[in-house]
């Protein structure tokens, strides 16, 4: 799908920023969370395979939080090997955003982040945050939830399942993004999140099934 299809529906500033970065088609995740609210701050869940772009929703949803809703955009993950990657790779694709890494110490307000547009952070770190009543939270407009099917996680769901239950009642007006590969009842999490469902099959890279014997693959 051509980007000039969606002009009208993507802030100028966020349509500029596609253009700089060379885009000129959107893959049909994209496309269709465009269509259900991306940029009405609709909440989301999306539900697509892998490579398929779900990350540049995430992005687009917190480039318009900060320069169309002029708040705060937070970006969790579930490690923090993957924050700092997160960390590094928008820090070079948006340089004119003011972008943080806060995944450490998990007993401390970082007041600090009070100045930044962008925060990339781990569920444990967000919920240590707004427990130590982080005055900035007040500004956050929009949450991408990367791998949000971690909710089902014995480990890590019960913290973010709190996290979001948490956000959404300090938070009102929140925007909630979920974004992940493998969700087992999609329809049911879209439910409690009060979000448009985004599913698709379109993957990069075509994707067989086969299986293999005595030196033979035999594909269904």
């Amino acid at each position: 799908m051509q980007v000039e299809k969606y002009r009208g529906r993507i802030p100028p500033k966020v349509y500029a920023l596609l253009e700089r970065r060379g885009f000129t088609t959107l893959r049909p995740a994209q496309a269709k969370a465009i269509e259900a609210g991306l940029f009405e701050d609709k909440n989301l869940l999306v539900c697509t395979p892998t490579a398929s772009g779900k990350t540049l929703v995430g992005e687009l949803a917190a480039l318009n939080a900060v320069l169309h809703d002029r708040g705060k955009a937070v970006y969790v993950v579930p490690l923090r090997a993957l924050a700092s990657e997160k960390h590094k790779q928008f820090t070079k694709d948006y340089p004119g955003l003011k972008i943080a890494l806060t995944s450490g110490d998990a007993d401390s307000a970082d007041s600090y982040l009070a100045a930044y547009d962008l925060i990339i952070t781990t569920s444990e770190k967000l919920d240590s945050l707004i427990r130590h009543r982080t005055p900035w939270l007040a500004a956050v407009k929009v949450v991408i939830v990367d791998e949000i099917h971690l909710l089902n996680d014995a480990g890590r769901g019960p913290t973010l399942e709190v996290l979001l239950t948490l956000l959404r009642q300090l938070l009102p007006k929140l925007q909630v993004v979920g974004l992940s590969a493998t969700i087992g009842n999609p329809e049911e999490l879209a439910e409690w999140l009060d979000a448009a469902l985004i599913k698709d099959t379109w993957r990069p890279v075509r994707l067989d099934k086969g299986v293999c014997f005595d030196g033979a693959i035999e594909f269904s």
